[in-house]
């Protein structure tokens, strides 16, 4: 079977190994040697809104490593070497900003998509990713939104929230997202607030909407999207890859 491709340019840039950026209408992906090395969309919070939002790092720490080390595309090294936060608090930090951005960034889209060679990210490197790592990761959220609630309408509306039936449980991150969830704010916009990741913002309110917690917009159902070839649960765990998503999953699960 044919293996889905989320973005044929994505793939041919890893393929020469090219160094840039390639920016698409939703986000831009950062490459080096043809690996993704730092993702950014307006719809995900950066790295610097899930470090200072949560209280691990303070405000004043973050721009001052922008400060002295931006200029040399060092900003993630710079937080290590001066003790702000440990190697493997930055990793998993990031790549989860990566993945998040990355999901966005590699939306449908009837937009150019450009790429502009030499082009660097001043957060600099932490732990590149391949491109094809990048996209089977967002065609399993795809089939994880829909799986859960096939209704990507709710995706951009204002989260409005529905009194609870009687002895109906929700869990301490769904019930501080539905106390920040005001009938205005879009999920993007409580995910930026609330400091998590957008995509598993995304995921508590289709939750949330298929437990009758939150009204659901009426929308035709979606295109149902294709699975992947091979899914990530069938990939080996040999593949560094898939190893690391795996880690990165089960990180993000425990601590978000």
């Amino acid at each position: 079977m044919t293996r889905t491709i989320v973005s044929p340019m994505l793939v041919r840039l890893a393929a020469e190994k090219a160094t840039g950026a390639l920016l698409r209408d939703h986000g831009t992906l950062y490459l080096v040697d043809g690996r993704v090395v730092h993702a950014e969309s307006p719809v995900a919070p950066g790295v610097d809104v899930l470090l200072t939002t949560g209280g691990r790092l303070a405000r004043e720490g973050w721009d001052e490593a922008v400060d002295r080390a931006g200029a040399h595309r060092a900003v993630g090294r710079f937080l290590v070497d001066s003790g702000r936060l440990h190697d493997g608090e930055l990793e998993i930090c990031h790549l989860g900003a990566v993945f998040d951005a990355a999901f966005f960034a590699l939306a449908p889209t009837s937009g150019p998509t450009r790429f502009r060679y030499g082009v660097g990210h001043w957060f600099g490197t932490v732990r590149p990713v391949s491109a094809e790592a990048v996209e089977r990761e967002t065609l399993r959220r795809r089939e994880l939104l829909d799986a859960v609630w096939p209704y990507a309408s709710l995706d951009t509306a204002p989260v409005v929230p529905r009194p609870a039936a009687p002895g109906q449980i929700m869990g301490a991150r769904q019930r501080s997202l539905l106390a920040a969830a005001d009938g205005r704010r879009t999920p993007a916009e409580l995910a930026r607030l609330l400091g998590r990741p957008a995509f598993h913002t995304l995921l508590d309110v289709r939750r949330l909407a298929a437990a009758g917690l939150v009204e659901t917009p009426l929308d035709p159902l979606p295109e149902p999207v294709p699975p992947p070839s091979t899914p990530l649960s069938a990939l080996p765990v040999t593949d560094p890859d898939v190893a690391l998503l795996r880690r990165l999953r089960d990180a993000l699960e425990a601590h978000l």
